[in-house]
């Protein structure tokens, strides 16, 4: 398959570099061009829990000329129906939009090419662009993996070689309960990603301190609950049951679930969340796509979200310049 990656940035920059440096194929994009022109001279460099440097193919969207077979998408999704309408002229025919972003992304996608051609993937593991061209993985090389799935009840067949490209950068696992699978990752974003935007620290360093953890499990509850109600399963995460550990009716169970909250994150303390970059280069964020989600539901299902819905507010203030990342922000959960 002709393939790319459109939206290169440090999770794109990885991925390519992995495929790439295993023996495949696949063109790295974006409109960067300190990044991409660093990724042409210098390589793919990726330090960190591992320390590689791959020589990769990258480009601006301006320089693009070919039509590709599938095209992974990793830009915001804020814009992903305008990004997609755009590069319909570097599409094959039944060309495969493979989205890696956060949220419920499927739907937008599906707007534009369709659900049959719609596929969705979660990324188990997390990266920080430190400098044109040089990306730090942040999750410990044994805790890779992706979860892989189709947006259509039928499978294109090109599905495997989708999965068989992936593979050549570490496990990918076939989700049958897809619409769960998207739903664990949106669970793990909304507590460890929105309070690492929040308190301005990585995702270990919220769960370490106790007022900050307190916050991360009232997430966890609320994204439990509303999919409950919801009547969605959600999906184990490299094989840890989330609901079953998280989940609780009395004060014992709660207390365990409260002592678990760095354990469960241990592997990817050092994971920086991508909104708490974007804040810090004073781009807007996903929370709406992210937390976000987890209120949208639970207003259709009559379950009340108060500590997603507080993220929320506490991010668009953010990108106000009225509020900046700090530990303090944890107070302004005080009496929800």
């Amino acid at each position: 398959m002709k393939a790319c990656i459109y939206g290169a940035g440090s999770l794109g920059t990885v991925l390519g570099a992995y495929i790439t440096k295993n023996g495949g194929q696949i063109d790295l994009i974006n409109r960067n061009k300190a990044h991409v022109e660093a990724l042409k001279t210098k390589g793919a460099k990726v330090v960190g829990t591992v320390d590689m440097t791959v020589p990769v193919t990258a480009l601006t969207p301006d320089e693009m000329t070919e039509k590709y077979d599938l095209i992974i998408l990793m830009t915001k999704q804020l814009y992903n129906v305008e990004v997609l309408k755009g590069l319909l002229p570097f599409m094959n025919d039944g060309c495969l939009v493979c989205t890696m972003q956060n949220g419920i992304p499927e739907l937008s996608v599906s707007e534009v090419v369709g659900e049959d051609r719609t596929l969705g993937c979660a990324v188990e593991w997390g990266a920080t662009l430190l400098e044109p061209g040089v990306v730090e993985l942040t999750s410990s090389p044994d805790s890779l993996s992706f979860n892989l799935g189709s947006f259509s009840q039928k499978k294109d067949p090109r599905f495997d070689e989708v999965k068989a490209l992936l593979e050549l950068m570490c496990p990918v696992v076939v989700e049958e309960n897809f619409i769960g699978t998207r739903w664990a990752k949106l669970l793990i974003n909304s507590a460890f990603s929105g309070m690492s935007v929040v308190t301005g620290g990585t995702f270990g360093d919220a769960a370490q301190r106790k007022d900050s953890r307190a916050c991360v499990q009232m997430i966890i509850k609320e994204c439990i609950d509303v999919a409950k109600a919801a009547n969605i399963t959600i999906a184990p995460v490299q094989g840890k049951n989330i609901s079953a550990l998280f989940d609780y009716k009395g004060a014992l169970k709660k207390k365990f679930g409260f002592m678990i909250v760095p354990v469960a994150i241990k592997k990817h303390k050092l994971l920086k969340a991508s909104m708490l970059q974007d804040i810090e280069n004073g781009k807007l964020t996903e929370v709406d796509f992210i937390n976000g989600v987890v209120g949208v539901y639970g207003r259709k299902y009559g379950v009340k979200t108060p500590y997603n819905d507080k993220v929320v507010e506490i991010v668009h203030k953010m990108e106000k310049g009225e509020l900046k990342p700090d530990f303090e922000n944890v107070k302004l959960f005080e009496g929800i």
